[in-house]
């Protein structure tokens, strides 16, 4: 073997670990919206989240992945240990598909219909096709596509080039000293292992494995602890991955390790039991690539089989291993590892945004309380609240714009621009909150107090707004577009009442019944108060603009204002509910 063979069969393992990567990564782009229901319906039993496991992995073809993800999942509490050990067992069997495909490569026959089996009679079609769509298609489902199929053939000529290039090897005698030394299992374990942690992927390594085994020099002998040693070196991405991560999250990279490393050493000291008592021949003859396959898919289903039953005595040991301490862990609400599948990254968001959004309406809520029964204890829990939905805006905000910079599809795309805009009007509704508070604190501490006529107004707004408030909730939280319809004509009675309330204020100040201070902190209690209804204006017609693929809101709330009965009907029932008592001012 010479310089220019070293040189292609560098060549073939760089385009082989691209297309894989490649690969990998648009089918996790492809099926993230559908890992999304599969992870909310995931059950507790052991048979679902075995299914789970190996489903996922066989779709995006790296179980380095889905154990990466699983861990992001348990650390943001989408997922429990329990869960997360049958998952992981099911990624080990998963992931063996990738050594079935790549063994088509080995196939051998005259016959037409076999040949077209070969990657290399129907990769050039895959790649003609990928590239169609890759280039001439717009939406971004089929160009992920595209991207697909291009890297499943840059990924299968790279391992047939890798092949041409290493078969020369058979005849190099340091090359098959090198593979008579696997023979030791505890060697090829080692060798396994180290390689897989190197390319930090059990799947590409099996596929170098399976190239190397066209030179005639890789016995079944050496083959299989090579095979349970990648297992064990697959494990690094998840170790790697927990650094940072909660207690739970580092316990299900744990149990990743565990699972391996117990399955390697239960079924080599097996191997080497039957090397020692029987002396099989095959264990001598040169593997094939159809016979790595079979043996990769023997081992993950027998290290299954063996641990499986063990789920809760292995939870009980990784509980052992990392210990809780005595100081409360605050969990890590939002999870980078979720990028990877970018519709569970948002679906997590969703519900950071939730605890948002019910947070700021509590402090709007707990605000016109302070007007009417002020105390130190329910102010301070206004402010601690208020401090709470900034945190959130603050890791929310970073998380998403740094989200939208990956790549996404369109319709997740539109979803973060639209937390993005709404989480901002959630903040500044609890900013209106505190502003209320200490309206009440000004009134407190200069001994004021609203006249009898401006707490009866005070009580018809007020309820108004957490009307509006509700709704506004109810409709984020449902992403329910009816609600978000019924927000406007409410919020337009809220700015009505708002400019009658102010006009009974001046007629007031006319009569002498209300001195000018007070004045001052009601028009700016009034003035919050419109702001909230404004701020629910903007989330309601936010829900509503991403319901009509249009991203203009004050557009779409002038076009459903306008000509609308609906909307003229619930404006006026409104009217009727939240009108002032009295004809003229008091």
């Amino acid at each position: 073997m010479d310089i220019f063979h070293m040189l292609t069969m560098i060549g073939g393992l760089s385009l082989f670990l691209f297309g894989m990567s490649v690969m990998g990564q648009s089918l996790e782009r492809r099926a993230g919206s559908k890992l999304r229901t599969i992870i909310g319906r995931l059950t507790t039993g052991k048979a679902a989240g075995l299914i789970t496991g190996l489903g996922v992995t066989a779709v995006i073809q790296s179980s380095s992945a889905t154990t990466v993800m699983v861990v992001g999942f348990v650390n943001s509490g989408l997922m429990t240990l329990k869960q997360a050990i049958n998952v992981i067992m099911g990624a080990n069997i998963g992931t063996t598909i990738t050594a079935w495909i790549l063994s088509l490569a080995g196939i051998e026959s005259g016959n037409i219909f076999v040949k077209l089996l070969k990657p290399s009679s129907f990769t050039p079609v895959l790649a003609l096709i990928g590239i169609i769509f890759y280039m001439f298609c717009k939406s971004p489902k089929k160009k992920d596509t595209g991207t697909i199929l291009l890297g499943f053939a840059t990924l299968m000529f790279g391992m047939e080039t890798m092949s041409k290039a290493v078969s020369g090897l058979g005849n190099v005698p340091a090359f098959q000293n090198l593979f008579i030394l696997f023979k030791n299992p505890v060697l090829g374990v080692l060798a396994g292992a180290v390689l897989t942690a190197i390319i930090q992927s059990s799947s590409a390594s099996i596929g170098i494995l399976q190239a190397l085994a066209v030179t005639g020099q890789v016995s079944y002998g050496a083959a299989i602890p090579i095979i349970m040693g990648q297992n064990i070196g697959t494990c690094v991405t998840a170790m790697i991955s927990s650094v940072g991560a909660n207690k739970n999250a580092k316990r299900a990279a744990i149990v990743h390790l565990l699972f391996n490393v117990i399955g390697t050493v239960v079924w080599l000291s097996v191997f080497c039991l039957v090397k020692l008592v029987f002396s099989l021949s095959v264990l001598d003859s040169p593997a094939s690539l159809f016979g790595i396959a079979v043996a990769h898919s023997i081992f993950n289903f027998l290290c299954t089989m063996l641990l499986l039953p063990m789920t809760g005595w292995m939870e009980k040991l990784v509980n052992v291993i990392v210990r809780d301490n005595q100081e409360e862990e605050i969990r890590e609400e939002l999870d980078e590892r979720l990028f990877a599948t970018p519709s569970i990254a948002l679906e997590q968001c969703h519900e950071v945004a939730a605890e948002m959004a019910q947070t700021a309406v509590m402090v709007l809520k707990e605000s016109l309380g302070s007007l009417v029964e002020y105390s130190e204890a329910l102010a301070a829990s206004i402010r601690e609240k208020e401090d709470l939905t900034d945190h959130y805006e603050d890791i929310l905000s970073t998380y998403l714009v740094h989200l939208s910079a990956r790549r996404i599809s369109e319709t997740d795309s539109a979803e973060a621009v639209k937390l993005l805009k709404i989480i901002g009007d959630f903040e500044r509704i609890a900013d209106h909150g505190v502003n209320l508070l200490e309206s009440a604190e000004e009134l407190r501490e200069k001994g004021m107090e609203l006249t009898e006529a401006a707490n009866s107004e005070y009580h018809t707004i007020s309820s108004a707004v957490c009307e509006i408030l509700d709704i506004s909730l109810y409709a984020f939280l449902e992403n329910n577009l009816k609600d978000a319809e019924n927000v406007e004509p409410l919020e337009q009675v809220i700015d009505i009442l708002k400019e009658e309330m102010r006009t009974r204020h001046i007629l007031r100040l006319q009569e002498g019944s209300c001195s000018i201070d007070v004045g001052f902190v009601w028009s700016d209690i009034l003035t919050n108060l419109e702001r909230t209804s404004d701020h629910c204006s903007n989330i309601a017609g936010c829900i509503i603009d991403i319901a009509g693929h249009n991203m203009n809101i004050h557009e779409s709330l002038r076009e459903f204002r306008n000509d609308n009965a609906e909307f003229r009907r619930k404006f006026n029932e409104y009217m009727k509910k939240y009108a002032l008592a009295g004809a003229s001012a008091p």
